[in-house]
């Protein structure tokens, strides 16, 4: 009952110019600024963007294969779940995203946020525990929406934030700068990663809902 509920939270998910003089040497100058707003609409729009279009961040950035469709560029082009394929440092997440039948779920919302647990946040987990988990699906369901979040969010609302999970239960960051912490002990390792419908956050712990 509690996965049924889940999935359909997922399924609701799947959601100035200025003026310039008449020169002809000015155009450059007034394209540009076209530029500039549209990008500052984007940003201030209410959710799609929120500044999410900035760098990433965190050391375990490096750990992301610079070119291919595992790199941040690929990773902009695909949706969430099959972008996470694509990634090494996130091959177990997708094991368990596949095991608990999510791939479509996560790949047809729009505008989400992700904390997506890196292979050593995996690892800190016991074999027999993380055995256990994969093979119970309604658990393992319940764990992985518990890291999706509605909304993209940039680095700045995680500097003190509580979003509603698609578990039900609530998630909440804190930090500045390049430097967040999710429910208080999952460090962001790199952070603002961009797909095509989320932004996602790579994290070095397992959350786990109460």
């Amino acid at each position: 009952m509690i996965r049924t509920s889940m999935i359909a939270g997922a399924a609701v998910l799947a959601l100035g110019l200025t003026a310039c003089g008449g020169m002809e040497e000015e155009a450059p100058t007034e394209g540009a600024a076209t530029e500039e707003s549209t990008d500052q609409e984007m940003d201030n729009g209410g959710g799609e963007m929120t500044e999410t279009a900035g760098e990433n961040f965190g050391p375990g950035c490096a750990a992301v294969p610079e070119d291919g469709a595992g790199s941040f560029e690929g990773m902009a082009q695909d949706p969430v779940a099959t972008a996470a394929s694509n990634n090494p440092v996130l091959s177990t997440l997708v094991t368990a995203v596949t095991e608990a039948d999510l791939v479509d779920t996560l790949n047809s919302a729009e505008d989400i946020t992700v904390f997506a647990p890196s292979n050593d946040a995996f690892e800190k987990i016991p074999q027999e525990d993380l055995d256990a988990l994969l093979a119970d699906q309604d658990q393992l369901t319940d764990v992985l929406t518990y890291h999706v979040v509605e909304g993209q969010h940039a680095p700045a609302d995680l500097e003190d934030g509580t979003f509603t999970s698609l578990q039900g239960g609530d998630v909440t960051t804190e930090g500045a700068g390049e430097e967040f912490t999710v429910n208080g002990d999952s460090a962001v390792v790199c952070g603002n990663v961009q797909t095509a419908n989320a932004t996602v956050y790579i994290v070095d712990t397992v959350l786990m809902p109460e």
